[in-house]
């Protein structure tokens, strides 16, 4: 029988008998779309199978790529030629200018050098006069100036070299190692500048080549006194103190003993 067709029975058929023959027809209809159905899930089976199967190979790590997908390729950037820099016109005024700036420049520097010296100056003269300071007295006596013994008493190139030379910045403090009074002070063949003073025994001691002097003549020191500063004036190849003692008969003697005789220090 087929499937959507109705059953129809003749107007004869008792009514019972049409019960018993309906029954018989569903059941057979039933039967029939049963079977319809039990043929078609396989089917759709199949096909849900196969349709897991293609996701799975597309998802397998590792699977390969469809031949579809291009390569990347880089495209060469074309290079861009350098510019020349377009030449400079100088004229005159401007090299005027960098001359007069170049000039400026010179002389600043000039200056700030100069004035770096000056300080250097000062400064090795202040450590000097802090160091003199510093120094004990030797055996009771006066540190007469901080510095180094250059050049002895004796015979010097040729000459006779009648004193003691003691190298020492400009501006260090010289000291007078005994009473007296000032009998010179200012300029002197030689010397550029000297201070010399007579003892109360009667010898005389003189400073030569100094900056400066811090006495006039007649004035009294007392031993210890500050009266003039190392320097480097008149025949002088570098700052220092040029010292000599004469004594009351005018002859100039070795200044290193008569100095230990009295504990004067000299360095």
């Amino acid at each position: 029988m087929a499937a959507g067709r109705s059953l129809a029975l003749p107007d004869s058929v008792s009514g019972p008998t049409r019960l018993v023959a309906l029954a018989v027809a569903g059941s057979a209809l039933a039967a029939a779309g049963q079977m319809a159905l039990s043929q078609a899930l396989p089917a759709a089976a199949d096909g849900a199978n196969v349709l897991r199967v293609g996701l799975g190979e597309l998802l397998t790590p590792g699977a390969p790529v469809a031949q579809a997908a291009l390569p990347l390729v880089a495209q060469p950037v074309p290079a861009v030629a350098p510019v020349a820099p377009e030449p400079q016109v100088v004229g005159a005024a401007d090299l005027v200018k960098a001359a007069e700036v170049q000039r400026v420049a010179a002389e600043q520097a000039a200056r700030a050098a100069e004035e770096a010296r000056l300080a250097e100056e000062a400064r090795v003269a202040e450590e000097a006069r802090l160091a003199e300071s510093a120094v004990a007295s030797v055996a009771g006596g006066v540190q007469m100036v901080v510095g180094r013994i250059t050049s002895g008493f004796g015979a010097r190139w040729g000459t006779s070299h009648q004193g003691l030379d003691i190298a020492a910045p400009i501006g260090t403090p010289i000291r007078v190692p005994l009473d007296g009074t000032v009998i010179d002070s200012g300029p002197a063949s030689g010397f550029g500048q000297w201070v010399r003073v007579r003892h109360d025994d009667g010898t005389v001691t003189v400073y030569g080549h100094i900056s400066r002097s811090l006495v006039s003549v007649g004035e009294s020191v007392s031993a210890g006194e500050v009266i003039a500063e190392v320097g480097n004036e008149g025949r002088s190849t570098g700052p220092h103190l040029h010292f000599e003692v004469v004594t009351p008969g005018g002859t100039k003697v070795n200044p290193r003993p008569w100095l230990d005789e009295r504990g004067i220090g000299l360095t």
